[in-house]
């Protein structure tokens, strides 16, 4: 006997390719199909109305994204009665089945995520009539089927047939094919024994298995089955195999498509829970699940019964998977608060684990942030991805800023999406970093980002996978049941402390700038329309603003504020977040009436600080914190000399060609500035992949000063504010105009931007090379900071080139430091001595026509004697970021009256809004600045009591008060929230 190992692996491959294909072994063409469209995304009741014409196998159907629906007539054959009948589909597309008004199944091929087939009846009579509707979307599971990077067919009816179904062949084929895997991918490690058997067993069947002669059938199957029947040793890996489909709320496709995308993966999964028992599936984002409740009712109540069944696993506990680096750290906590609320509400599920597979990093706060939440678990897998530094662990204790602490779990099969084969299940045991203190892992699988979910295929191989000697002992649970496995394993856990960095696609923090403008437009709209609704206290618009949020919500998805998405995606959120501020905007405008001369400011810092009153012109203006205010004296007067722009605190000094030459700050002397500051520059920007995700270090080897300006103007030269303007042209075909602005008593100079961008791949940043020395250079992130360093001594310190932050940057040395503050950006880097913003880029995938057209930014530049803490920089870069709103003195009591305060600097009174289920009043307070002690929070409105509660505002513990103040003690980096009736 000749034994040759390729030779024998090509016949078991052979062999499983014609088992294969004996599962329908007998197919009958479609009696009639008709055709409608193209249409909209329309629903099943309104295609009952559309005018049909007959369809031809091999039609091809567009355009991208229209939708085309098909009527199919067919007759089952006598011959099939008693036997199973599937549907055979293959349109190169995304498709729905419908039968009777029901959804089905979904049937996507052509691509990723291939599912032809859709169980129709499970013992047919014979000679009945099937009417079926396929309701056909002309696109793939990733959006576009042709463009530069793809080649996959276009939407074409390729197959329509009923097909009859074999058990025995199905169920020999997968049999087979899983024990064929296992000896491919053992061949290096099995126990040599039984790779042996392995091999020579299944060339065995080879032999004595005759598809044509059902009488070898049930012999060779015994065989299979005793390989089938090898165990594991006592102690071996123990892998938690959780069906799932990453939806991304919206990406490659619009939001209308992922309304779809829910229907087809759920429609499919809980056809497939009925034939599997064992399985689960874990879903993320309330958001999907809401879609379905409200557009398709007889779907929503086979979600619902699936959940109470426990095989449909609602996870995550937030609204929509967000984007966590550039959202504030008030809409982290609506993210859990309206995502905690649904699930409880309508599924009387509250998930205990943040479910974020797919975000690009973590900030340093959200350990604390979910468990204020009810959440004390944490699973990610982005971070496989990182470029220079891998994590070390999978499974670890994530620390925050404040020492709260969650259970971490990085899937170790690097995916959120495997397709559960055994080389996969084999893979992910070997690859799992923590065996020393842990014996469980994570295997998520199913067809994910387009949606789709597990297939039968996945679901069969784990069934013969649970405890096969040779690969790791698989099980089907939940979440829940999961993480308590791990919980409980005995030994210390490592810890990671702070912030999780995401060493890719640090692009995300700059593309689509409308977009992220619109965001954070739109969290300030809503921040102050919430503080006057609770202000006034009677007919507060809840549903209104419950509806804004969810809004603003929506648009923080983890590919739509990254500016990650295609072109309609980001033309909608433009809409969307204009909708949120305009919306927020009229409750602001219900609650204060006409404006007028009294200053209302709406955050937790005192201002004194020149604006435009209505009506009246410039006008110094001071009121105190969440209070009523107006014009006052001013202490001191701007002056404008040439170039140089003076008021008591800073003297400023610009050159014609745009640049700040000197800046000093006047109370310590200090010149902030080594070189020649607001360098405006432009670099390379041409990632190797992911366009709109990277900016590659190789754009730091491409800097080039951008044109000087042209000319300039003085635009006022008033005693309370002067402005130079300064015209430029940039790069190939770019215009920037910029105004530089001082006010008088102002410690900080404003530049504040228009500029008609028209470049292609081209990064522009603006500059300040500073007279600071320090290591680390300090970000505000949500409800807190990130310090960093500005050298790259390390490959831990290389890879953060480029870093996400909040409002401010500030670069300080003992005594002395200069921020940077933003209204609307969010990428900084520095190195040495120059702190940067990156201010616009221009990718064009998969968005040809990313951040193309007219762009308005501001940015200032704020020297200080002392520490950024001791300069009140937060209070400084919240003063930017929210102009004052003006109303009438018959509307407030007192012309200078203050709703809420702090008496302690450290402590920042973020948010105030009415509670939402109750007539109290919540306060969001935090600690910036990383100290400990004791605040008093004064209120100027009578009340009863104030409580502590997390942030799902359930009360937890009373707060000393004394008069008109709360006592709330602090511990360093604290998010405080407080009940107040």
């Amino acid at each position: 006997m000749i034994r040759h190992a390729e030779y024998t692996r090509a016949r078991l491959r052979q062999t499983a390719d014609r088992l294969l294909a004996l599962v329908y072994p007998e197919t009958l063409g479609a009696d009639e199909i008709l055709v409608s469209g193209p249409v909209d995304r329309i629903s099943w009741e309104e295609a009952q109305a559309l005018s049909y014409r007959e369809a031809q196998l091999g039609e091809h159907f567009g355009p991208l994204w229209s939708t085309w629906w098909l009527r199919i007539e067919a007759t089952v054959p006598e011959a099939w009665r008693g036997r199973r009948v599937d549907l055979l589909f293959v349109s190169h597309s995304e498709a729905q089945l419908w039968v009777e008004g029901r959804a089905l199944q979904g049937l996507n091929t052509g691509g990723a995520g291939e599912r032809p087939d859709a169980r129709l009846l499970d013992e047919a009579v014979g000679g009945e009539r099937l009417s079926l509707q396929v309701e056909l979307a002309c696109n793939g599971m990733f959006g576009r089927q042709q463009g530069p990077y793809l080649s996959l067919p276009k939407p074409t009816l390729d197959r329509c047939e009923l097909a009859l179904y074999d058990p025995d062949a199905w169920s020999l084929s997968h049999d087979f094919e899983t024990l064929r895997a296992l000896e491919a991918d053992g061949a290096a490690d099995l126990d040599p024994s039984f790779a042996g058997e392995l091999r020579s067993e299944l060339e065995r069947f080879a032999n004595e298995w005759r598809p044509e002669e059902r009488e070898t059938w049930e012999p060779a199957r015994a065989i299979l089955r005793h390989l089938l029947g090898r165990r594991n040793g006592s102690r071996t890996h123990e892998l938690v195999a959780m069906g799932h489909a990453h939806i991304d709320t919206a990406w490659l496709w619009p939001l209308a498509e992922t309304y779809r995308k829910t229907v087809r993966t759920f429609s499919s999964q809980t056809r497939y829970m009925d034939e599997y028992p064992e399985y689960r599936f874990a879903c993320s984002q309330a958001q999907q699940y809401a879609w379905i409740q409200e557009r398709n009712p007889e779907l929503w109540q086979r979600v619902r019964a699936a959940v109470e069944r426990g095989q449909l696993v609602p996870v995550g506990g937030s609204w929509v998977e967000p984007d966590c680096n550039l959202v504030s750290g008030e809409s982290l906590l609506r993210q859990f608060l309206h995502g905690q609320r649904w699930f409880e509400r309508e599924l009387g599920v509250r998930c205990r684990e943040f479910w974020s597979p797919d975000a690009f990093g973590y900030p340093g706060q959200l350990p604390q942030l979910m468990r204020e939440s009810g959440l004390t678990r944490f699973l990610t897998q982005k971070l496989s991805w990182n470029k220079f530094v891998k994590p070390e662990h999978h499974t670890f204790v994530w620390q925050g800023l404040d020492g709260s602490e969650v259970l971490g779990h990085f899937p170790p099969g690097d995916t959120y999406s495997s397709e559960a084969t055994v080389p996969e299940l084999r893979s992910s045991a070997r690859k799992y970093k923590d065996h020393d203190s842990s014996a469980t892992s994570l295997l998520l699988f199913g067809h994910g980002d387009g949606g789709g979910g597990p297939t039968r295929t996945m679901l069969e191989t784990l069934r013969r996978t649970c405890d096969l000697q040779g690969v790791p002992r698989t099980s089907q649970r939940s979440s829940e049941e999961f993480f308590d496995a791990l919980e409980a394993e005995p030994g210390e856990r490592p810890v990671v402390l702070g912030e999780l960095y995401f060493e890719y696609h640090r692009g995300v923090y700059t593309s689509q700038a409308r977009t992220k403008r619109g965001n954070r437009r739109g969290e300030a709209a809503l921040h102050d329309a919430e503080f006057l609704a609770a202000l006034v206290g009677e007919e507060i618009p809840r549903a209104e603003l419950d509806r804004l949020w969810k809004l603003l919500l929506l648009n923080q998805f983890h590919d739509i504020l990254p500016g990650s998405s295609i072109r309609l995606v980001h033309e909608e959120a433009e809409r969307d977040l204009a909708a949120v501020e305009s919306g927020a905007n009229a409750i602001c405008a219900r609650v204060l009436g006409e404006p007028g001369s009294v200053a209302v400011n709406t955050i937790g810092f005192a201002r004194r600080e020149v604006a435009e009153v209505p009506g009246a012109g410039l006008a110094l203006v001071e009121t105190p914190p969440y209070g009523f205010g107006g014009a006052i004296e001013p202490r001191d007067e701007v002056t404008l000399e040439g170039l140089v722009l003076e008021n008591g605190h800073l003297r400023a000094t610009l050159h014609e060609d745009g640049t700040l030459v000197s800046l000093i700050e006047e109370e310590s002397g200090r010149e902030a500035l080594a070189s020649p500051g607001n360098r405006l520059e432009l670099y390379d920007d041409e990632p190797v992949a992911f366009d709109a995700w990277d900016i590659d270090p190789a754009h730091l080897q491409t800097r080039r000063d951008a044109e000087p300006a042209t000319s300039y103007r003085v635009v006022s030269e008033t005693p309370l504010r002067a402005e130079i303007e300064f015209t430029r042209s940039l790069g190939a075909g770019s215009t920037l105009t910029q105004i530089v602005r001082l006010d008088a008593e102002s410690r900080r100079l404003e530049l504040h931007t228009t500029v008609d961008w028209r470049e292609r791949h081209t990064l522009l940043k603006v500059c300040f090379p500073l007279a600071v020395r320090s290591p680390n250079a300090t970000y505000e992130t949500a409800f807190g900071y990130a310090e960093r360093p500005t050298h790259y001594s390390t490959s831990f310190d290389q890879a953060r080139y480029e870093v996400p932050g909040h409002r401010f940057a500030d670069l300080s040395e003992h005594g002395f430091g200069v921020a940077l503050l933003t209204d609307s950006k969010y990428g900084y880097s520095c190195f040495g001595n120059e702190l940067r913003i990156s201010l616009l880029r221009s990718p064009t995938s998969p968005d040809p026509e990313a951040d193309q057209g007219a762009h308005m930014f501001a940015y200032a530049v704020a020297p200080h004697a002392g520490s950024w803490r001791e300069a009140g920089i937060v209070a400084e870069a919240a003063r930017f970021n929210a102009p004052l709103r003006w109303t009438r003195e018959s509307v407030v009591p007192t012309q200078s009256c203050s709703f809420a305060s702090v008496d302690d600097p450290n402590v920042v009174l973020d948010t105030i809004k009415p509670a939402e289920d109750s007539d109290a009043v919540v306060l969001r307070l935090y600690e910036a600045h990383g100290g400990r002690g004791t605040a008093r929070v004064r209120l100027g409105f009578p009340f009863s009591e104030a409580l502590l509660a997390n942030a799902l505002e359930e009360e937890r513990e009373p707060l000393e008060v004394v008069g008109d103040e709360i006592v709330l003690p602090y511990r360093p980096h604290q998010v405080a929230t407080v009940l107040v009736r």
